[in-house]
């Protein structure tokens, strides 16, 4: 008996192991295993593809007059699924889908339950399913305070109101009607990702601005830099703020802070603003551009002492 107890014990810490691992592969980001049926079934409808959440949460129902069907495509499911890396930061399985509008192959009135392609009226009973309608998107919108327009260049709807947008072809997007001829292009600037929060902006929904630079940066992340005193872009390091104040503030402050003669030798500097090099006399509070008298420098060597 005494022989047998090591190996019963081994085979209970086994079956252990073995039950936690089923449990953990069943569950992801936290959801239960038991949820894992509901929210990622799918079921094929007269050749269209259907989640289960959609029938049971009605998540891709608007107002009630009309129920899109996704295209089943061959090797995808119609559905467009974030990365992975993506989808484990969010909480919800049932979040981690993303549907691929320009998919959408058919369109089912719940007021006639007439299945159909898309368009904006029923063919049937004539009900208007969205009013707005993009046949290029495959987009349906009911609030038209939202003010939806199509941009052509773009490839997709945006809000906003037309008059208040114009394209920029060398940035690859739309800008506000002020930003014309008035802010620095860079080549396809929105479609990157911004620098703070790492969003793709080209087709995010949050407000955008550019920086003089010509980097694009959301208004909320540029805000957040602002309130945590960073006066540089973070791509390309130069000054995105005035700081015209600051810098003639620190120009009297190194006048009445002369350095000591064992220091008093001079350095190379490079201008993050306008990338010039300058020869300046070493200071511990900071070195001033000779060109364009910007503090926002770096030392490229150490100089000798004179």
């Amino acid at each position: 008996m005494a022989a047998i107890r090591p190996l019963v014990s081994i085979a209970l810490l086994a079956l252990l192991f073995f039950s936690e691992s089923l449990l953990t592969s069943h569950s992801l980001t936290g959801i239960p295993h038991r949820n894992i049926l509901h929210t990622v079934a799918h079921r094929i409808v007269n050749g269209s593809v259907e989640s289960s959440y959609q029938r049971k949460s009605n998540k891709l129902h608007t107002k009630d007059r009309r129920r899109i069907r996704p295209i089943l495509i061959s090797g995808s499911n119609g559905m467009h699924h974030k990365s992975a890396e993506n989808r484990s930061r969010v909480a919800s399985f049932e979040d981690r889908h993303e549907l691929v509008r320009r998919d959408i192959g058919q369109v089912v009135c719940l007021i006639c339950n007439t299945e159909q392609e898309v368009a904006k009226v029923c063919r049937k009973c004539n009900v208007n399913m969205g009013e707005y309608f993009c046949d290029i998107c495959k987009f349906y919108d009911d609030n038209t305070e939202k003010k939806q327009f199509h941009c052509d260049a773009c490839g997709i709807c945006r809000v906003g109101g037309r008059e208040n947008f114009f394209h920029c072809e060398r940035c690859g997007s739309c800008y506000s009607t002020p930003l014309r001829d008035n802010h620095t292009c860079v080549e396809n600037s929105m479609k990157s990702y911004c620098p703070i929060c790492w969003e793709f902006l080209f087709d995010s929904i949050k407000d955008t601005t550019v920086m003089p630079c010509g980097h694009t940066i959301h208004l909320e992340c540029f805000s957040e830099m602002e309130s945590m005193n960073q006066y540089r872009c973070p791509i390309c390091l130069k000054t995105v703020v005035d700081m015209s104040a600051s810098w003639a503030l620190l120009k009297m402050e190194i006048e009445c802070t002369p350095m000591p003669e064992e220091y008093s030798h001079e350095v190379s500097v490079h201008c993050n603003d306008c990338s010039h090099i300058s020869k300046v006399r070493f200071h511990i509070l900071g070195h001033k551009c000779s060109q364009c008298n910007s503090f926002n420098t770096w030392r490229t060597s150490s100089g000798g002492r004179q």
